[in-house]
Order: C-alpha cells, then sequence, then structure tokens
C-alpha cells in the first residue's frame, strides 16, 4: 500500500504542470548574434537585477503572451527598458522610457511570440545593465491570423479604452493603476489575408506616449511583436490631472490622440 501511495504521488508530481515561473533564461545562439547590435558596448551587469520578468512556461495563446516587469529592489531607479525575443523574426519587441512617476515600476503588455524562445528584458538604471527574463514555449504567434474583421479592424482602428483598477477617481490615492487599451490590428507582415491567403502588409504602431497632464508617464517605441489591440496596464503616482493622455502614430503614417478620464461617465 506503502508503494503504491508514493507512486501515485510522484505520477501525479510530474504530471503537474510546471510552476508558472520555472522557466529562467537558457542559453541563446540568437542572442548571442544579436547582443552587439542590441546593447552596442554596454555590459550588462552580472548582479541580480532590480526587478523581475513574469512569462508563461507555456503560453495558451502565441499571439497574446502577457509580459510583466516589477520592480523589486527600491533603491534603483529604472529609466529605460528593451524587450528582446530572442527567436522572433525582429527580435526587439519594444524599447520603453519610464518617468519617476512610474516607479516602483509594474508594468505588463502582451507580446507575440514565434517560437520556443527566451523573453528578456534590459532594464537601465544609474548603475548601468540588467537583465532579467523568461523562457517560454509558444509558435506561430507573429504568423497567426488576426482576430476578426479586417475592414472592421481598420474603421475602429484608434479608438482607445481607459479602466482605472480601483474604479474611480481617487485622486488623493498616491498610487494608482490604469490599464489602456488600443484598437489597432498590429499586423506583422507575417499573416496571410483569410480570403486572397496573400501576406498582409506589416502595419502596426511605432510610436506611443502616455500623458498624465505636462507630465509624461511612459514612451513605447515598439515592432511586430507587440499584440494586436495592445494593452498596457501599469502602476503611477497620482498628480491630479483629470486625464490620461495617450498619443500615438503608426506605420502607415497615422496618428492618434486621445484625452481618456480617469474617471467613467455615469
Amino acid at each position: 500500500m506503502r508503494h503504491a501511495i508514493l507512486a501515485a504521488a510522484c505520477i501525479a508530481l510530474l504530471s503537474s504542470p510546471a510552476p508558472a515561473q520555472d522557466n529562467p533564461l537558457t542559453d541563446s545562439a540568437s542572442w548571442q548574434d544579436m547582443k552587439i547590435d542590441v546593447l552596442g558596448e554596454r555590459p550588462v551587469s552580472q548582479a541580480p537585477a532590480p526587478f523581475a520578468v513574469t512569462a508563461p512556461y507555456r503560453a495558451t495563446d502565441a499571439a497574446m503572451v502577457p509580459l510583466e516587469i516589477t520592480q523589486t529592489d527600491t533603491s534603483v531607479p529604472i529609466s529605460a527598458a528593451t524587450i528582446v525575443i530572442d527567436e522572433n523574426p525582429a527580435p526587439v519587441a519594444a524599447r520603453l522610457e519610464f518617468s519617476p512617476a512610474m516607479l516602483p515600476l509594474d508594468f505588463a503588455l502582451n507580446l507575440r511570440v514565434n517560437q520556443y524562445s527566451n523573453v528578456r528584458v534590459i532594464g537601465e538604471t544609474p548603475e548601468g545593465l540588467f537583465m532579467a527574463g523568461r523562457f517560454v514555449k509558444a509558435s506561430g504567434g507573429c504568423s497567426a491570423p488576426a482576430g476578426g474583421d479586417a475592414a472592421q479592424a481598420l474603421a475602429v482602428m484608434g479608438q482607445m479604452r481607459l479602466d482605472m483598477a480601483d474604479g474611480a477617481a481617487r485622486v488623493s490615492t498616491p498610487r494608482r493603476t490604469a490599464e489602456i487599451m488600443i484598437r489597432h490590428p498590429m499586423y506583422s507582415g507575417l499573416q496571410r489575408d483569410q480570403v486572397t491567403q496573400l501576406f498582409i502588409s506589416a502595419h502596426f504602431i511605432d510610436h506611443l506616449e502616455v500623458w498624465q497632464g505636462d507630465e509624461m508617464l511612459f514612451s513605447l517605441d515598439g515592432g511586430i511583436s507587440v499584440s494586436e489591440n495592445p494593452v498596457f496596464r501599469f502602476a503611477y503616482t497620482e498628480n491630479g490631472a483629470p486625464t490620461l493622455k495617450v498619443i500615438a502614430t503608426d506605420t502607415e503614417g497615422n496618428s492618434f490622440s486621445r484625452e481618456l478620464p480617469k474617471l467613467a461617465e455615469g
């Protein structure tokens, strides 16, 4: 009986899903080939990064893989971060710049992962560069068909929505969490039209800024690896401005600008 119980426990352990963060970065020839192009001659510190990166070991949807950057050492300000997906066709997914109001950093977005790959974040601080990341099992994210009707996606392109985690304009609360969603197909150039089977030309948001009054909270310079209808969740320090303003441009020369009230109408 004792052996049967032990055997059952071992089977259960082996068949259970891996812990969400049991996926550290692995050796990568791709990264060795590209790191000079990404970092130049700047060295990456071998010390533990002052932030943690969360991403699933096995992605449910390769076209929408959640990534979260969370500051773990608040004594080291993080001014910028570059997200690199080693095995994607365009590995540099985004470069982010953060204002002091974004610190301590708590930032999340969704990414496309085209094949099993390291997803790494290189953070910039006064003490130099630090790196952390996760190995993600996903495939086909950059070529996955866009969701919904293409004509409808273009018709609503540029629409935005702001959700506040506390659900109210509590401007007296120093730290708040916001989530901004932007309607945009974010075509990667690797997707096919489901009717003609021809490739759809790349068309994506290449620059985005989020402002709180006269203060820019963060900016993003992005590529094809940011997911369709991108969503950004972030914590920030409240300065009393009634809105968050989003300014974005895309690769077709379109510009989008919206003032999003922190208090929902009604």
